[in-house]
């Protein structure tokens, strides 16, 4: 795979280039694709946890992309629509390794499982973390997953959600702050 460079191209360039890649213009997709590939390979990387993973599963994600290109809404971004492409993509492979993915273990091997007491501490540490974030707004939620899970820029979750980039980073401001707030307590149990 060629090393990603990325390319300044503005958001009527990017129409542009699709526009072009739609009519079959291979060289207007190149450019998509390298403007892209960087975020690509760094979310699928969050989401396989493996690198050789994280850049077949880019290499499909393009390929499926551009076999759909005819599909997307001229209306919307490139960007957005691809990385959620890529990040459906690979929940299926997650989902499909979990369900191949199994090996004999001899009977006297020790337990890979958390002992009860640490897997009590995790199921309490998430349900005290769902807790908050489903105590955020709709839009907080939406937005600090966007942001800090999928790996999103402020300004392409400010386009898919149709706000200025100065909102979504008050959105997000005030929503870290109130987890903060909310998770407060575990960081005072840790501290102990």
């Amino acid at each position: 795979m060629r090393e990603p460079t990325r390319e300044p191209v503005t958001d009527a360039d990017e129409t542009a280039l699709v526009a072009r890649a739609r009519r079959g213009d291979l060289a207007a997709f190149d450019a998509l694709v390298r403007r892209h590939l960087p975020g690509a390979l760094a979310a699928a990387e969050r989401l396989l946890g493996d690198r050789s993973d994280a850049e077949d599963l880019v290499q499909d994600a393009f390929l499926r992309a551009l076999d759909r290109l005819p599909l997307l809404d001229p209306n919307r971004a490139f960007g957005p629509w691809f990385f959620t492409l890529l990040r459906n993509h690979g929940i299926n492979q997650l989902r499909a390794r979990k369900v191949r993915h199994t090996e004999s273990q001899p009977f006297d091997a020790a337990s890979s499982d958390a002992l009860p007491d640490e897997e009590m501490e995790r199921t309490e540490v998430r349900e005290r973390f769902d807790t908050a974030l489903s105590a955020l707004t709709p839009r907080q939620r939406e937005i600090v997953m966007l942001f800090e899970v999928e790996g999103w820029k402020g300004i392409e979750i400010a386009e898919h959600l149709g706000l200025t980039p100065e909102n979504v980073r008050w959105h997000l401001h005030q929503a870290r702050k109130s987890l903060r707030v909310a998770l407060a307590p575990l960081r005072d149990e840790g501290d102990s």
